[in-house]
């Protein structure tokens, strides 16, 4: 379904959260990614216009999706990529993130793409360099470009998110990605609910724009797109719940759970996942299934958000030169 955002001129050279973005804004990079997605389709995936410029994935935390995904993203519209990683770098012996950024930006860098677990660390390197700055993920904050191909993918297959209803279930307090799918989807008009036990539910959740229940099964039957997040042992420090086996018989979306689903449910969930814990493989091999299209969608999406951001710092400066 073709889709097109009024006319307004993008002037953003970074991107660091999706609550600070317009509907109209999100839309746009939307939009923008849907005119790349097709690159992909290609015998030569290979558009010009981040030639000549060095893209650093900057990444502090452990990534496959993410990364890799970038990596093809800025490779496919022309640029060059550098990967950086923690382990790899002088991080390891005390430099600290901006030493780090200043380093990489006077080697001539154009854009960061930078994953880090101090929430706001995006929007600090953005304060301290000139280079454009694309959060992948930052502490529990926000992580927009995956909430961007999260929407692009519903609205892919629905054609709009006005009026859709949404669980997103599981690990909501430590998870970046359910925050950037609440603004984004909530934003383009969705109903969004977060599902859990209280022990994984952000402290105020009464604040943000969304429900909250405590059982999925209450919720299943009602809502037509189900995003279902990993539990991040990694990040948790302690006992959420009883047992595995008790939390994947309460909040794991299992093949007897799904007959109670709508029969066009999306089932979504942004990776890795644990299977046989927040769902069963059969579900996430399934004809409801859309995760491998959501890998696929975050190439154009990331795609987007390159050349989006690349293109306001470019205006940015041509409007320096003429005062």
């Amino acid at each position: 379904m073709a889709h097109k955002t009024k006319e307004f001129k993008w002037e953003k050279k970074h991107l660091l959260g999706l609550r600070e973005l317009s509907p109209d804004e999100i839309s746009y990079i939307l939009d923008t990614a849907a005119g790349f997605e097709q690159i992909s389709a290609r015998a030569v995936k290979k558009t010009p216009p981040l030639r000549g410029k060095l893209v650093v994935n900057l990444f502090f935390e452990d990534s496959t999706r993410t990364r890799n995904s970038f990596a093809l993203a800025a490779s496919r519209l022309s640029a060059d990529v550098v990967e950086f990683t923690k382990n790899d770098s002088s991080v390891s012996k005390g430099e600290t993130l901006l030493d780090t950024a200043r380093n990489l930006e006077a080697m001539g860098i154009d854009i960061v793409v930078i994953r880090h677990g101090a929430g706001g660390a995006p929007k600090l390197l953005s304060k301290y360099i000139n280079a454009c700055v694309v959060n992948a993920g930052d502490g529990y904050c926000e992580h927009p470009t995956q909430g961007l191909l999260d929407v692009y993918t519903i609205r892919k297959l629905r054609g709009s998110l006005k009026g859709l209803k949404i669980a997103i279930v599981g690990d909501i307090t430590h998870s970046r990605v359910a925050r950037s799918d609440m603004w984004a989807m909530t934003k383009l008009g969705a109903k969004v609910t977060f599902v859990g036990p209280p022990t994984l539910l952000p402290p105020n959740v009464e604040q943000l724009p969304v429900k909250v229940s405590y059982s999925l099964d209450d919720v299943i039957e009602k809502v037509d797109v189900i995003n279902m997040l990993r539990i991040q042992f990694e990040r948790i420090g302690g006992n959420p719940f009883p047992s595995v086996r008790e939390y994947s018989h309460y909040f794991g979306l299992t093949g007897e759970r799904m007959k109670k689903a709508k029969p066009d449910i999306l089932v979504m969930h942004p990776g890795p996942i644990n299977r046989g814990l927040e769902i069963e493989s059969e579900v996430a091999d399934g004809r409801n299934s859309v995760i491998l299209q959501q890998v696929s969608n975050g190439i154009a999406v990331r795609m987007a958000v390159l050349f989006l951001v690349n293109q306001a710092a470019a205006q940015q400066v041509k409007q320096i030169k003429e005062t």
